[in-house]
């Protein structure tokens, strides 16, 4: 794997929008066609994903549910849309080559007219990730560096027919800006070479708001397909009564109010060369329009942790838009529903399980004592509930659906259903 270094879009464009064919060809090649691309998700909530994909974008066809991920076409700004948009995909990859190569010189051969100046900004040195399978070519640190050093060779040779420094670097040859990383996906399979293109950055369950973490956090990739599974639309009440982060509770006020899960953060994309500002807030814009702020109490958070409290409290007090969540330093044995809200809804619980709890039997225990309060209290009311042991499903005292999920490489299962 090759550490990346992406430079700021304005400052390493400048050499190149002036140059009026590149801008033609960035037009031809890549804004003015259909490309491939390739959403990336957890194991489990891809037909979530298409589905979200599908309402999404506006050119967007041929959709593919494969293992992994959604396949499908579409014009570039439908990646944008994507990546602002979806709530349940990882990351959005769009496939920018594809060809045959058997040896490392052909491998070298093919990559040396490669036109890396129509997908990144000069002088990027991106992070290569490579993936070999049923391949003559299978040292993946070799592959790396080959991609590495052609597109170092490619934007080193156009600048230096032109007479111009690497804008990315100082007198001394050291990079002098840092954005977030761009990143390239090769996988060879067959002895065929797919290039693929991050769109995203940063994984797109990062959504730019929370600051803060707990133990063990629940990813918000994770979390939103959780609430699609469970039937949650916004409409109802929730409570989150083992909150931790607020990672439930947050984005179950994005889903009421309808706000993009991509609003507070930046992606990949808006370094490349085909990226447009003023199109890109056309796109915001029109997701912006669909907001729909809520302004009573519908999602009840709740932790023992005062820790989790305050900072989840914090985190909420910085935008208007998360005031419709309720936090309170509480047990949840000692929580009734009907004295936060008469209507019934969701009640997603996340318990503490493993390290956190010092031993199984203590885990297997609180698992047995929630749904034991869950029975008491909660009749009537849709559960989400996560268990990290496929043993504790033969213990319910209630009957509810169950699907296995994958979270940091472990496999969890969500039990849901109405008590």
């Amino acid at each position: 794997m090759i550490r990346g270094r992406t430079l700021s879009g304005q400052k390493t464009l400048n050499n190149q929008t002036n140059d009026s064919s590149l801008l033609k060809r960035v037009k031809r090649h890549v804004t003015g066609r259909e490309k491939e691309f390739f959403a990336a998700t957890s194991p489990g909530i891809e037909p979530l994903c298409l589905t979200e994909l599908k309402t999404i974008t506006e050119t967007g066809r041929e959709f593919s549910e494969i293992k992994g991920g959604v396949q499908f076409t579409g014009r570039i700004t439908d990646c944008f849309s994507a990546n602002l948009n979806l709530r349940t995909a990882n990351r959005v990859l769009m496939r920018i080559g594809e060809f045959k190569a058997t040896n490392f010189m052909q491998l070298e051969k093919k990559l040396s007219g490669f036109p890396w100046e129509l997908f990144l900004p000069a002088g990027s040195r991106p992070e290569i990730n490579t993936s070999a399978k049923q391949s003559r070519l299978y040292h993946k640190d070799a592959i790396s560096e080959i991609f590495a050093e052609s597109i170092d060779n490619s934007f080193n040779k156009k600048l230096e027919l032109n007479g111009i420094r690497n804008p990315a670097e100082d007198s001394a040859g050291e990079l002098t800006v840092k954005l977030p990383e761009q990143q390239i996906f090769v996988r060879a399979s067959n002895d065929m070479f797919i290039i693929s293109l991050d769109s995203s950055g940063e994984l797109l369950y990062r959504r730019g708001i929370k600051t803060h973490r707990a133990a063990a956090p629940l990813r918000e990739t994770i979390a939103a397909a959780i609430l699609a599974i469970s039937g949650y639309d916004g409409t109802e009440p929730l409570i989150d009564p083992m909150c931790g982060s607020g990672t439930f509770s947050l984005e179950a006020a994005m889903i009421s109010q309808k706000i993009p899960a991509g609003l507070f953060r930046n992606f990949a994309f808006m370094n490349w060369p085909c990226f447009e500002a003023r199109r890109w807030a056309y796109i915001k814009r029109k997701a912006e329009s669909g907001i729909k702020p809520v302004v009573i109490t519908r999602i009840f958070s709740s932790d023992t942790d005062p820790g989790a409290c305050d900072a989840l409290t914090s985190c909420i007090n910085k935008y208007d838009i998360f005031k419709m969540v309720d936090v309170e330093r509480k047990d949840f044995f000692d929580l009734s529903p009907c004295a936060l809200t008469q209507d019934k809804g969701l009640v997603v619980i996340n318990p503490p399980y493993g390290n956190r709890m010092g031993s199984r039997a203590n885990s297997n225990k609180l698992f047995g004592d929630v749904c034991q309060k869950l029975k008491k209290d909660f009749t009537g009311w849709k559960v989400a509930l996560i268990a990290p042991d496929a043993a504790l499903l033969t213990s319910l005292p209630f009957s509810l659906k169950t699907q296995t999920l994958h979270h940091g490489g472990l496999k969890i299962f969500l039990l849901y259903g109405r008590i």
